[in-house]
């Protein structure tokens, strides 16, 4: 089963707007010299679906020659194309990885039973020495595997043993753990939530797929050991000081423009991609159609960094080390700012 803290990556893009090999080894090494126990790679985080398919490929291979061993490794294969996500799934395997994560099929909307028959018990069957863990994030992909069939999955299939549970919805997954029982891993996939399905014994979940290890990896690895181990305090500081930037994985803010107030909504991996572009770590921007925070957004960002900064300076210790980089400087800088923001309308 999974268990512990995997950091879902980002993927870095250099000034030409192309996949940095570079920056995403420094980020893989960042990652392991701060006790990440996994790293996923073209998630969500990893804007997957902004990715050429030949350079989605290439992804998967150059992200598990910079893993190497002592860490566990999951490629993001989940599609709303069956062959496509079946052909993705095989490369993984071939490359070496140790398990395949399959996001709900978006857009196209299956059934629950569908995402079942369909779509995880062909592909889990084909490969059967590979985990799979299903991803259920309705919120992005407008469908749900609901728990009923992931114990379905789970009862039949002995490589389906986890899951990725981003519904925000704590009775789903109440029920998922009643259904699957402990040999089930229940891994959070919002931050914000971690500790909270992690303290729940109906749910008891088994750690986390993170956005904000990105940034963090030291921290949040060690606030759900300690969660794990009974020390509950521990986790409950850490996780006090790193909330912020857990609810910062997105940013909603209110505009106002030339024609009226409107509400801005930047989502996952813009506010954690832009974090790391002001502080120092190779990052490069969002591909089209995503962009930029707008100021206002910005400006959330380096409030919560400066205060970060003043009341909690251990979290951003490691980054200063292994990049090299002053942080109070950067939040200084309003050239660098600029450049992370869109100018008003």
């Amino acid at each position: 089963m999974l268990t512990g803290t995997y950091t879902a990556l980002i993927t870095p893009f250099g000034k030409d707007g192309r996949v940095d090999p570079e920056g995403l080894e420094r980020l893989v090494g960042y990652q392991k010299e701060n006790g990440a126990g996994g790293l996923l790679v073209a998630g969500t985080t990893g804007e997957t679906p902004a990715l050429g398919h030949e350079e989605y490929e290439r992804l998967l291979m150059e992200f598990i020659g910079a893993c190497g061993c002592g860490v566990g490794t999951v490629a993001s294969c989940g599609k709303n194309n069956f062959d496509d996500a079946l052909r993705s799934s095989k490369l993984a395997s071939e490359l070496g990885y140790d398990s395949i994560l399959l996001v709900d099929p978006y857009y196209n909307g299956p059934s629950s039973m569908e995402i079942r028959r369909e779509y995880i018990e062909p592909i889990a069957e084909t490969l059967p020495g590979m985990r799979f863990v299903p991803y259920v994030i309705p919120g992005r992909t407008g469908t749900q595997l609901l728990p009923q069939d992931i114990a379905i999955l789970h009862r039949d299939h002995q490589n389906v043993d986890s899951v990725k549970e981003a519904t925000g919805n704590m009775d789903n997954m109440k029920l998922t753990r009643k259904l699957c029982g402990s040999s089930f891993s229940i891994m959070s996939g919002d931050d914000s939530l971690t500790l909270r399905m992690m303290a729940d014994s109906t749910i008891a979940a088994n750690g986390v797929i993170s956005v904000m290890s990105n940034i963090f990896p030291r921290h949040v690895s060690e606030m759900v050991r300690a969660m794990a181990g009974g020390n509950r305090e521990r986790a409950e500081k850490l996780g006090s000081m790193l909330s912020p930037w857990f609810e910062a994985v997105t940013i909603r803010v209110e505009e106002d423009g030339p024609f009226g107030r409107t509400v801005q909504r930047f989502r996952n991996p813009q506010a954690v991609k832009t974090a790391m572009s002001l502080f120092g770590m190779p990052s490069g921007g969002c591909r089209r159609p995503l962009g930029r925070l707008s100021a206002g957004a910005l400006e959330r960002l380096i409030s919560i960094a400066r205060e970060t900064l003043e009341e909690s300076p251990e979290l951003l210790e490691p980054i200063e080390e292994m990049f090299g980089v002053d942080i109070a400087s950067r939040l200084a800088d309003r050239e660098l700012h600029r450049g992370l923001c869109y100018a008003a309308d």
